[in-house]
């Protein structure tokens, strides 16, 4: 078992809190760049396509994990990346230039959204975002003259001052350097001081209020930061997707992403990652279940929806924390082994906020 001691208060906010994490994220860097060398075309496009959804998952972690809004309705930053994107692109908008603008369309649009949301919370704050991600459905389908309606849009091969980056080995690259940069962009706005004032609004509203943290200030900005980043993954989703259509960015999607960072683990960024992986390869698992399942079975509509709200349902009654949670469960056990307690991790009883004030 490995002991930090802690001797000052710049050790809370490293990003590398001892040896240990750079020899065993070195060698993760090393295994994922070195993925080309020993995986065929479509399990690159797999993970192109994980990857993407992990940029996603870090915005909508900051909204759920760390300022503790719920919102259903980021399949909506998503597509308004996308086609932000494949519009300026086909326009004759370099690559870096249309990410960028996508992405801060998106977090402008997302801190509009924001606005009037700062006085809804839990439900209404879910059932609010639903209705904005329909209201945008409605006009990608209806602004024919920029997102092309039903017919859909085109996007453009990705290219970069010359190099074509359509090919499965360099989208697989592009997609992993977007996903470091945005996991250290992340890392440190989280141990600044507004990352900070998100923990603390998701723990307790009238705590940070207290403390001299501008409730609305801070959810506007995290509703901002987390569009921002899931419309530079709409960005990469519009070229693993190659021609774009409304139907492309449904509920489902909206669903996904949130069931990415509950069953990943709310709170982490290894959660992230963990729910990219879990998410990105769940619909092949399913398709290979069809395959082995009876007809009857395998031809039920609306299989893959019901799949991903029971997972979603089972995570939320027997491991709350996660896939990340019952990881430091699995290494706390074989770290304390032949000491371990089995009532570490005994659940406690759950109150209300209304209950916790009496």
């Amino acid at each position: 078992m490995r002991f930090i001691r802690k001797i000052s208060y710049n050790q809370d906010i490293n990003l590398v809190k001892h040896s240990g994490h750079l020899l065993w994220y070195g060698l993760l860097l090393l295994l994922v760049f070195s993925a080309p060398l020993w995986l065929d075309r479509f399990l690159l496009g797999e993970f192109s396509l994980v990857f993407i959804y992990a940029i996603a998952g870090l915005g909508l972690m900051l909204l759920v994990g760390y300022t503790g809004l719920v919102s259903l309705g980021h399949a909506a930053f998503l597509a308004i990346g996308a086609y932000t994107h494949a519009y300026l692109l086909n326009l004759g908008v370099p690559l870096p230039a249309a990410m960028l603008c996508a992405a801060v369309f998106s977090a402008v649009v997302g801190g509009l959204v924001g606005i009037p949301a700062l006085r809804m919370t839990g439900i209404y704050l879910a059932v609010a975002t639903l209705a904005f991600a329909v209201i945008v459905e409605q006009v990608l389908v209806h602004w024919e003259s920029v997102t092309g309606g039903f017919r859909g849009m085109a996007v453009p091969r990705p290219q970069l001052f010359g190099w074509q980056l359509g090919q499965p080995t360099q989208f697989y690259y592009l997609c992993l350097f977007i996903l470091l940069a945005s996991l250290l962009l992340v890392m440190n706005i989280l141990r600044s001081p507004s990352g900070r004032a998100m923990t603390a609004v998701r723990d307790s509203e009238t705590s940070a209020e207290s403390m001299g943290v501008h409730l609305a200030r801070t959810k506007t900005l995290a509703f901002g930061l987390s569009a921002g980043f899931t419309g530079l993954a709409g960005a990469l989703f519009a070229h693993r997707l190659t021609y774009l259509a409304p139907d492309a960015f449904t509920l489902i999607t909206s669903i996904q992403l949130l069931l990415m960072v509950v069953v990943g683990g709310l709170g982490s960024l290894h959660g992230v990652i963990y729910g990219a992986i879990f998410i990105g390869l769940l619909p092949q698992g399913i398709a290979i279940l069809r395959d082995t399942v009876p007809p009857a079975v395998a031809q039920i509509p609306g299989l893959e929806p019901a799949v991903f709200g029971l997972i979603l349902i089972l995570f939320l009654i027997y491991e709350p924390l996660g896939i990340y949670g019952r990881w430091r469960k699995i290494r706390l056990f074989f770290e304390e082994f032949p000491l371990y307690r089995k009532a570490t991790y005994k659940r406690q009883k759950s109150f209300l906020r209304t209950e916790r004030l009496h």
